[in-house]
């Protein structure tokens, strides 16, 4: 048995649409038309009044009718075609142009996820400071004055790593700032382009569409439907191609304030240049004196040590003048049961939720973030570690 709705869109229908359709065309126009149904007195209640129905279904009508009968629709005029276009591709310019800056800011995607999921974490947890991400000049840094630290700074290789350890952590440094500067001078602009102009420019193109295919349909069926109707349908499609026209044609007349905004962009890489010139002429001028200094003194000969004297004598304790004993068996620590690792080298944490450590600690493993970072446990405090920083001991469940 045919349902209420369906025999109204089957009065609506062209002969050509129907045949055309498949068998879930009705429910489609339903689901898209919201339509609900309510009994009331025994007749069926439409949540949106029955010219709305006709007007939505017009559209859909007309739609069908030039992708699948190859009805020819009206046709809007060249300049406006152009403006279109040109909105179009500034809208597609704008969205790849911010995902490649960040790219550009920030190239590793496993740090730019761990950077997104703990700016997430803090903004569950109500932080306004929201963790920065590693740049790769800080940890070279780290490197270098960690190892710096250990040679001492009594050896030449020892100084200069430590002096460039701390040149690179300030280009890093130098490197955050142009993050900030860029975000705010050059990503943001642009994100609230797409989220407010291109959007709405986007939602004028849609209803002058809706209302160009409403027309269509009663144009050809004029002598059908009252003339009125198609009057009116005329003035709407015309009062929305003026609104799309008019709101694409100031977007594009304002384009100086994305051409300051990438001046922007430029300063900003400038200013980071400029700086990063200047720690790395400090640098050089630093290395050189130390070499000069080096090469200045005097270079001190190895001098051997004298050889042990061995003694032959009869010693049933002894042999050859050395005391000979066992010596004691290494200890055997027992293998921890819970999965865990061993740290390698010293870590320590630049960002909120990161886990400091010291080479040799034990810490116990609780989940693996990603291929690049552990969470784990020590001394009762949580938080995240990078992989290639610890050996694993006991290795977590699959």
């Amino acid at each position: 048995m045919i349902s209420p709705l369906k025999r109204l869109l089957i009065f609506f229908a062209p002969a050509h649409f129907l045949t055309n359709c498949n068998v879930n065309f009705f429910s489609y126009i339903v689901s898209c038309l919201h339509v609900r149904q309510q009994k009331s007195r025994g007749q069926l209640v439409f949540n949106m009044s029955v010219a709305g129905l006709k007007k939505q279904f017009y559209k859909a009508s007309q739609m069908v009718s030039e992708k699948v009968g190859g009805a020819e629709g009206t046709k809007l005029d060249d300049d406006f075609r152009d403006l279109e276009r040109k909105v179009d591709v500034t809208s597609k310019a704008v969205t790849e142009v911010i995902s490649k800056t960040s790219e550009y800011l920030q190239p590793n995607p496993a740090s730019r996820a761990k950077l997104s999921m703990l700016n997430t974490m803090s903004k569950i947890r109500g932080q306004v400071k929201n963790p920065g991400y590693p740049q790769a000049e800080g940890l070279l840094g780290e490197c270098m004055a960690k190892y710096g630290r250990e040679l001492g700074e009594d050896t030449n290789f020892g100084a200069a790593l430590l002096d460039v350890g701390e040149a690179m952590k300030r280009l890093a440094e130098v490197k955050d700032s142009l993050d900030i500067d860029v975000k705010q001078n050059f990503i943001d602009p642009l994100q609230s382009l797409c989220d407010k102009d291109l959007r709405e420019i986007q939602h004028h193109l849609k209803k002058l569409e809706g209302r160009r295919l409403d027309y269509d349909y009663k144009k050809k069926r004029q002598g059908k439907i009252p003339d009125e109707e198609v009057r009116q349908a005329l003035e709407k499609f015309h009062e929305s191609k003026e609104v799309a026209e008019t709101s694409m044609y100031n977007l594009l007349e304002t384009d100086i304030e994305q051409v300051s905004q990438l001046s922007s962009l430029v300063e900003s890489q400038l200013q980071y240049h400029k700086q990063a010139v200047q720690v790395l002429e400090e640098l050089s001028d630093k290395l050189r004196d130390r070499m000069a200094e080096a090469q200045s003194r005097p270079r001190r000969e190895y001098t051997p040590k004298p050889k042990p004297i061995f003694d032959f004598g009869e010693n049933n304790h002894s042999n050859g003048g050395y005391s000979s004993s066992m010596a004691p068996p290494p200890s055997r620590n027992s293998a921890p049961e819970q999965p865990s690792c061993k740290a390698l080298y010293d870590f320590e944490p630049e960002n909120e939720g990161e886990l400091g450590f010291l080479e040799g600690d034990i810490i116990i493993l609780t989940n693996q973030i990603d291929e690049n970072w552990y969470e784990g446990m020590l001394n009762g405090q949580s938080g995240f570690f990078p992989l290639n920083y610890v050996e694993v001991l006991v290795p977590l469940p699959h």
